[in-house]
């Protein structure tokens, strides 16, 4: 069944393209645009067969909620791009790095931790179905095409899924501001599952039960906490960090 969904900005649109062109039903272009840009979209479009509809700018600011749309949009399947956690993990030839985000809302730091996930080789983000963003149209602008590069697989029950995870042999770490344990102390060169929470919450307590161990970011400053992106950026730099 398909799931249709408009995506727009030019990292989107031309990442979906050349991931999954079949995906793409059609995109719309504003019509007076005639930028290198645009002429090179037109060419990838042309050369992968999707259909190209020239509108005014007033049809794509409603189209995309009035949002910056950079003059394209696109109707895509997103229902085509689903994937099992299974046929991620059996395609490994390192050990698993996983994202795992526990209730995030905001689809601007979702887009912001695709971005990250993509820049430091994460091979799939996990989130759950309920009480979470999702992939909408903003988060697939903010990630500049990682929404398209990283498996995004939503689960059911998180809680079990992390159990599941374990029972592979991949370690799963919280990322918590009252862990007893510092990042600069953890150390883990296997298969790692990093679980980062909702904005202001946290990990809810059944997740944060569920891990093998919860670690904290050293704080220099006054602030609290950071914001889940930078904590996502942080957490996977030093995971990579330790497989170097």
């Amino acid at each position: 069944m398909a799931d249709l969904r408009l995506i727009y900005g030019f990292h989107a649109i031309t990442s979906r393209i050349r991931q999954n062109p079949e995906g793409v039903l059609e995109i719309y272009l504003q019509a007076q645009r005639q930028d290198p840009r645009i002429r090179e979209l037109i060419k990838l479009a042309e050369a992968s067969e999707v259909r190209i509809i020239p509108v005014e700018a007033k049809r794509l600011d409603g189209m995309a909620g009035n949002a910056r749309h950079q003059g394209v949009a696109a109707r895509v399947d997103a229902a085509r791009r689903v994937q099992h956690l299974d046929d991620v993990l059996d395609t490994l030839t390192e050990p698993a790095l996983l994202l795992v985000l526990d209730g995030v809302q905001d689809p601007h730091n979702l887009g912001a931790c695709l971005r990250c996930a993509d820049a430091f080789g994460v091979h799939a983000v996990i989130a759950p179905k309920d009480r979470a963003v999702g992939i909408t149209a903003t988060v697939e602008k903010v990630a500049s095409g990682a929404a398209e590069t990283v498996p995004y697989i939503t689960v059911t029950n998180l809680s079990r899924t992390l159990r599941e995870l374990q029972e592979k042999g991949i370690w799963v770490v919280g990322a918590a501001g009252d862990a007893s344990q510092d990042l600069y102390s953890f150390k883990h060169k296997g298969a790692l599952a990093w679980v980062l929470g909702a904005e202001g919450e946290g990990l809810r307590r059944l997740t944060r039960e569920t891990c093998d161990e919860l670690v904290r970011i050293p704080m220099q400053g006054n602030v609290e906490s950071l914001n889940v992106s930078v904590s996502t950026g942080i957490c996977l730099f030093e995971a990579r960090r330790q497989r170097l």
